[in-house]
């Protein structure tokens, strides 16, 4: 099919998706920005920050498991409004976190239960609300990618909406200590939580599922909707039930939900280190705070948006060989996986500079969002799209518990090693975990699916 006259607006809704993603990276960085003006107001240690980040992560884990099933429930239109709505308002209600954690702390208290911190008590509920809204974005944006986009063109779609991610990471350090500092950490979540609303009123009214989109020309969605079977070379159309219900269980019987499972968990606690500790690592090894943070983070996570969409475009490299997309995203990924290694140097050379460590560091996470890009895509390589969601949903609950043990890690070592004069040990440790991952995760992932293999029989 000649693809100059088949049209673009599937390219519409991957803006719309990049801006969604870039608003719930916005949202959940907030915090890590302010971070150490929190530490000094409410005295908390790394094991309390800790604690909170990780209260996000477990919910953002466990809710996970649903918000693929929601999303395939309620279609990508509805699933996505409701997600953000929510989101948005966790984020906000952080402003109010001590007023949360004086109700919680009472309630508690007749129970039985006390001597937890409000100020803890109040962010983690916050966190928790967030977390549950933040849940819904990336099964919601990968099942549209899978609605409008062809399979050659889905990594690339999804390296582009993802590397929304990055400019959220970007505006925020950018925005957020200027925020705090001119009218309050209160107004710095209150803002950056209430911009989301402004995308929702696109939302309603540039999409609709491909099949119902006016705006959609014919030669398009027929571009969208059909393109060769990999294994017999036969056209095959693409139509599917949607609401027809796939149970977990089945779905684990398959090592491809196991590959994707397994690398979500060890990967994705790379990613959320480095988004919740690199402003307290940069306060801990160079003093840098508040406003002096801003321009090496914003670099570093500029890197990322390297990572992202050239991640996306780098497997169609080898498809365009010849390769099948699930063996051309592994090829990819293969060499993708060797970058973040020079994260082992961060330490080692950070003497010489704060930026040997900011950019050493950014390869690495550029790498991680270029790995991102494709292992999210080799869910819909291999599943058909009723399920989809449910896929992510199970492999980023996975991803979220990986959160969870490197945040809680992380503030253990941090600790212990403050106790002992020399933090930074602690986050040679974390950065040599960070390091190594990737190489692990693509090895078990090859082991469980070593060829292309479509699942026929759901």
């Amino acid at each position: 099919m000649n693809q100059t006259k088949v049209g673009n607006y599937r390219w519409t809704i991957c803006a719309l998706l990049f801006f969604a993603t870039t608003v719930n990276y916005l949202d959940r960085q907030v915090l890590s920005l302010l971070h150490t003006r929190l530490e000094a107001e409410f005295n908390w240690t790394n094991s309390d920050y800790a604690n909170i980040t990780s209260a996000f992560q477990l919910v953002y884990a466990i809710s996970m498991l649903f918000a693929g099933r929601i999303v395939d429930r309620l279609g990508t239109k509805w699933g996505y409004a409701v997600a953000l709505i929510i989101w948005c308002l966790g984020a906000i209600l952080h402003a109010k976190a001590i007023f949360l954690g004086e109700g919680l702390s009472a309630a508690l208290a007749v129970l039985g239960i006390t001597g937890i911190s409000v100020s803890v008590l109040g962010f983690m509920c916050a966190r928790a609300v967030l977390a549950f809204g933040e849940s819904g974005n990336f099964p919601a944006a990968i099942k549209a990618t899978a609605e409008y986009f062809p399979k050659k063109e889905r990594s690339l779609a999804t390296g582009i909406f993802n590397s929304g991610a990055n400019v959220g990471a970007i505006l925020a350090p950018l925005t957020v200590p200027w925020i705090a500092e001119k009218w309050g950490w209160e107004s710095a979540f209150m803002i950056i939580g209430a911009i989301g609303f402004i995308w929702l009123f696109f939302w309603f009214i540039f999409y609709e599922k491909p099949e119902q989109q006016k705006r959609l020309a014919k030669p398009e969605l027929e571009y969208i909707q059909f393109e060769p079977d990999e294994q017999s070379a036969l056209p095959v159309a693409k139509h599917v039930t949607d609401h027809q219900k796939v149970s977990w269980f089945k779905l684990l019987g398959y090592k491809q939900t196991w590959a994707f499972t397994f690398g979500k968990f060890m990967t994705d606690g790379v990613w959320w280190f480095f988004l919740f500790w690199l402003p307290s690592y940069l306060k801990v090894q160079y003093g840098m705070d508040n406003t002096d943070i801003m321009v090496p983070l914003a670099v570093l996570y500029s890197m990322t948006m390297i990572g992202s969409v050239g991640g996306g475009w780098f497997p169609m490299y080898f498809i365009k060989k010849g390769y099948t997309p699930y063996d051309g995203r592994m090829k990819a990924m293969f060499i993708i996986a060797l970058f973040p290694l020079v994260v082992l140097l961060a330490q080692p050379l950070g003497h010489l500079s704060v930026w040997a460590p900011v950019i050493l560091i950014g390869i690495g996470a550029s790498a991680h969002q270029a790995w991102s890009a494709n292992i999210f895509t080799t869910v819909s390589d291999m599943f058909p799209k009723k399920c989809i969601g449910s896929v992510i949903g199970i492999g980023s609950m996975a991803g979220g518990l990986g959160g969870v043990f490197m945040s809680k890690l992380g503030g253990g070592l941090f600790d212990y090693y403050k106790s002992l004069g020399h933090i930074q040990t602690g986050y040679t440790i974390m950065f040599t975990i960070c390091a190594v991952t990737y190489v692990v995760a693509w090895t078990v992932m090859k082991f469980l699916v070593p060829r292309y293999k479509v699942i026929t029989d759901l």
